[in-house]
């Protein structure tokens, strides 16, 4: 994936999560134990950090009835290009 597109989702996804987040009045701590995931992850996530692993950020956005999928980033990238 080129860097920029990879920065683009990651700072959307970022933004996101911590909005939602905060909406519902919780800490960091707290989603993560709600998420059944680890802080690490909601840090990592909301940091917009780019070595996530998959199946953690879903369980993360299910929370929210969201889903991130693998994205052809051929397909991606042509239609930034237009």
């Amino acid at each position: 994936m080129s860097s920029y597109i990879e920065m683009h989702i990651m700072k959307k996804l970022a933004e996101f999560v911590k909005q939602r987040r905060k909406e519902v009045n919780l800490t960091q701590e707290e989603f993560a134990d709600r998420a059944g995931v680890a802080l690490t992850v909601v840090r990592k996530i909301e940091q917009g950090k780019s070595n996530l692993n998959l199946d953690k950020v879903n369980q993360v956005l299910a929370m929210f009835g969201h889903e991130l999928a693998p994205v052809n980033t051929k397909e991606l990238e042509k239609t930034s290009d237009e």
